[in-house]
């Protein structure tokens, strides 16, 4: 079978990177061919828009609506931004028709990718991946453009053969809005086996960032991004933790739009001598900054955004064997096994995730035994294994 993945956003985005790349090269091993349609957030800079790289062929066919520049996120104007949205949407219906795969897979139900699916699909199946809540994580300039995608992101039951969700609340999102249940798969987020099982080299991050290995040392890894991502309650409860903690420091790993906003808080809240902000990371990195973590930390409050998201920055911790704190929302406390891999606590409460990353720092039993419990059931979250589950939506279509 030749799938078509159509993306809005590219290989290295959160999701592209961290969930349509591995399904994609496991795929390829199970005797599947993929190719990649996708939008990229530099097009103009991109030296080589067509390549083959492990079995998956990769085109990138527009630009995404977002530009990223260094630890960035910049947005384009309301008029500009339709007129990126049109030509990159008809790029991708173009490059679809031209493909001969048998089914089309959306990556995220989007204006974009949806219109060129309905434009290109020639008659074949669509399905859908739904990772987050569209119409509540994307930062929009009016009322109106989230209107228009929260018309495609729920019109998508109207036409897909089959939809693969990630938590639980957009399974059952789908299933109010009348989508059979037969015909959705959960499949929740996991990790690239091979970008996780190497030797990370912590030294080396170390050095480039002076810690102190007598130092506790609490890591996030993700967007700065505070629609989606509350680092701002993080940076709060850290202005309490190092009250009680005053050795600790703060590692954001990541770039977005408010990522000089942070900065900022920061100082504003007496903490900017112990935070350290790295940017974007090469992806590859990203392991070993897991592994430098005493803790890592998952801030949320009790929203929708919250409820649709499965935290792959969680994940990939647990797979690493570093515990978590995060909120009790969502798939969160059963990712966490009801608090043997971590600490779950009120969302949206600076005080509580204060207290519960000092529960873990001041306590190293505790803090052995839940990554000891993290490693000894990390094969579930492999790719390699996950991906069985995922191509079951596949046979949906023959149902």
């Amino acid at each position: 079978m030749h799938i078509a993945f159509v993306l809005t956003q590219s290989l290295e985005s959160p999701s592209g990177l961290g969930r349509y790349w591995p399904i994609s090269k496991e795929l390829v091993r199970r005797d599947y061919q993929v190719t990649i349609l996708a939008l990229h957030h530099n097009l103009s800079e991109l030296n080589q828009r067509r390549f083959f790289r492990e079995g998956v062929a990769v085109h990138y066919a527009g630009q995404m609506h977002v530009r990223k520049q260094g630890s960035r996120k910049l947005y384009f104007s309301p008029w500009r931004l339709l007129v990126i949205s049109l030509v990159s949407t008809l790029r991708l219906a173009h490059s679809l028709t031209l493909l001969d795969a048998e089914v089309v897979h959306l990556g995220k139900p989007q204006p974009i990718n949806g219109l060129a699916a309905l434009l290109g699909r020639r008659g074949r199946p669509v399905f859908c991946d739904c990772d987050d809540y569209e119409a509540q994580t994307n930062r929009f300039s009016g009322e109106w453009q989230r209107r228009i995608v929260q018309h495609f992101e729920d019109g998508v039951v109207r036409y897909a053969t089959g939809l693969t969700v990630n938590t639980r609340f957009t399974s059952m999102r789908y299933r109010r809005l009348g989508f059979p249940e037969q015909r959705i798969v959960y499949v929740p987020n996991g990790v690239d086996r091979a970008r996780f099982s190497s030797l990370p080299n912590t030294a080396k991050i170390r050095q480039r960032w002076g810690l102190d290995e007598a130092e506790p040392l609490i890591v996030y890894v993700g967007t700065l991004g505070l629609l989606s991502h509350p680092v701002d309650l993080l940076l709060e409860a850290f202005q309490q933790l190092v009250q009680q903690q005053p050795a600790a420091r703060l590692m954001l790993v990541g770039g977005g739009e408010e990522y000089d906003t942070l900065k900022k808080l920061t100082q504003q809240l007496g903490i900017a001598e112990r935070t350290i902000f790295t940017g974007r990371v090469p992806p590859r990195d990203v392991p070993g900054y897991f592994a430098l973590a005493t803790v890592s930390v998952d801030p949320v409050r009790d929203d929708t955004i919250a409820r649709a998201r499965s935290p792959l920055k969680a994940v990939e911790s647990l797979v690493m064997g570093v515990p978590v704190v995060t909120g009790d929302v969502g798939d969160r406390r059963a990712l966490l096994k009801d608090g043997e891999l971590g600490v779950l606590v009120p969302p949206g409460d600076s005080q509580a995730l204060a207290d519960g990353l000092l529960a873990i720092l001041q306590n190293r039993s505790a803090r052995a035994h839940m990554a000891q419990a993290a490693l000894a059931c990390r094969e579930q979250w492999y790719w390699d294994r996950l991906v069985d589950d995922f191509v079951q939506v596949y046979a949906v279509n023959h149902e």
